[in-house]
C-alpha cells in the first residue's frame, strides 16, 4: 500500500474507530442522563458501522458480503436517530417514549425479513439498486424530517446572528455533516467513495473539539429542562407516565429514602424533573411533597398491620420519614388522625379498609 493510501485508511479508519467510541459515551456516560444522548450515540453507532464498512471495502474490494450487509443495514437506520435526537432536543422528547419505538419496531423487523429472505451474496441484483437506493432514500427521507423540526433553530440563528445558542451551532452541525456524508456516498462513484468516510472524520473532529472548548455549555441540554409553560401532558403519554411513575415508586419503594428528591425519581424514569413535576401537579392533582408523603404514610398503615410488632416510630423510620415528629405531623395531615388511634382502631377492627 502507497504511503498515501496508507495516510488514507488511517484517517478514515481512525474516524470509524473514534466515532465508535464517541458514540459509548453519549450512550452510556454523557450527563445530563436524558433520551436525546442515547439516540445521539446511536446516531454515531449507525453511522461509525457505515463508515467502517466502507473503509474496508474501499482498501479491500473482496470484503465478504456478510460484512457489506452488515454496514448497509446499519445505513438504514443513521436518519431515524438523527430525526428522534434533533426532535428530542427542540421539542418536548417525553411522547418520544411511545412514537420512537413505532418508527424502529416497523423498521426493525423489516431489516431482519430483508436481510434473512433476500442476502446480498446471492441477491446482488436486488441490493444493487432497489434495496440500497431504498435505504437512502430512507436516510434522506429522515433528514429531511430532521431539518423540518429545526425550523425554528434555523429562524434564530437568522435573526440572532451575534447571539446564536451553542445548542443551535451543534444541532446545525450534526444535520450539515450528516447530510454531506449522505450526498457523498449517494453521488459519488467509486473512485472518491472513501470521500464519505472522511467526512465524517472531519465531521467527528470538528465535534469533539466542540465539546472540549464548550464543555462547561449546556449546549447538549434539552429545552424540556425549561419550564413547561402550561403546556399539557398528551393524555396516552400521561397515562404511560404515570403507570411508570406508579411502577417505580412501588416495586423500588423509592419512597423509603428520606431524602429523596424529584430529580432522583425523574432520573429513574429518563424524563426531566419539570416533566415529572407537570405530571404530578397537573394529572395527579397534588404536589411532590403529598405525592411522597401519601406512598410514605400507605406503607405505614400497611406495616401496622403486617408488623404489630414495630413500634410507631420504628414504622416511621422504615417508610422513609427521618424523624418522629415528622412521621405524627404528616400521618394526622393524612389521615385525620394519629398514627396510635390509628393502629388501635385498627386492632379494635373498626377499620376495614386503609
Amino acid at each position: 500500500m502507497e504511503v498515501s493510501r496508507e495516510l488514507l485508511f488511517f484517517f478514515s479508519a481512525l474516524g470509524a474507530f473514534n466515532g465508535l467510541l464517541m458514540s459509548l459515551y453519549f450512550i452510556f456516560i454523557a450527563k445530563p442522563k436524558h433520551i436525546s444522548n442515547v439516540f445521539l450515540g446511536l446516531f454515531l453507532l449507525m453511522l461509525s458501522i457505515r463508515i467502517g464498512k466502507s473503509v474496508f471495502f474501499y482498501f479491500n474490494p473482496d470484503l465478504a458480503f456478510s460484512f457489506l450487509q452488515f454496514g448497509l443495514t446499519g445505513c438504514l437506520f443513521i436518519g431515524p436517530f438523527l430525526y428522534f435526537y434533533v426532535k428530542s432536543v427542540v421539542s418536548k422528547s417525553d411522547s418520544l417514549l411511545v412514537k420512537w419505538k413505532y418508527h424502529i419496531g416497523v423498521l426493525l423487523p423489516l431489516s431482519l425479513i430483508v436481510n434473512i429472505a433476500v442476502p446480498f451474496e446471492h441477491n446482488i441484483d436486488i441490493w444493487r439498486p432497489y434495496i440500497i437506493n431504498g435505504i437512502y432514500f430512507i436516510w434522506l427521507a429522515y433528514t429531511l424530517l430532521a431539518a423540518y423540526e429545526m425550523r425554528d433553530v434555523f429562524k434564530q440563528v437568522f435573526k440572532r446572528q451575534s447571539s446564536t445558542r451553542k445548542v443551535d451551532i451543534w444541532l446545525i452541525s450534526i444535520l450539515i455533516g450528516n447530510f454531506a456524508i449522505w450526498f457523498a456516498y449517494s453521488f459519488a462513484g467509486m473512485t472518491s467513495y472513501i470521500l464519505g468516510a472522511l467526512l465524517f472524520s472531519f465531521m467527528l473532529y470538528l465535534l469533539v473539539l466542540f465539546v472540549i472548548f464548550n464543555r462547561n455549555k449546556d449546549f447538549v441540554e434539552t429545552k424540556t429542562t425549561e419550564p413547561y409553560k402550561d403546556k399539557k401532558i398528551d393524555t396516552d403519554i400521561a397515562e404511560t407516565l404515570i403507570n411508570q411513575l406508579t411502577y417505580v415508586m412501588n416495586e423500588e419503594k423509592l419512597f423509603q429514602n428520606s431524602n429523596l428528591k424529584i430529580q432522583q425519581v425523574a432520573d429513574k424514569m429518563k424524563i426531566s424533573k419539570h416533566t415529572l413535576s407537570q405530571l404530578i401537579n397537573d394529572n395527579l392533582g397534588k404536589g411532590f411533597p403529598q405525592f411522597l408523603n401519601e406512598y410514605r404514610i400507605n406503607e405505614a398503615i400497611k406495616l401496622m398491620a403486617s408488623k404489630p410488632e414495630f413500634t410507631l416510630e420504628s414504622i416511621g423510620y422504615e417508610c422513609g420519614f427521618n424523624s418522629k415528629s415528622t412521621f405524627y405531623a404528616t400521618f394526622k395531615k393524612v389521615t385525620a388522625t394519629t398514627p396510635a388511634q390509628y393502629q388501635k382502631s385498627m386492632l379494635n377492627g373498626q377499620i376495614l379498609k386503609s
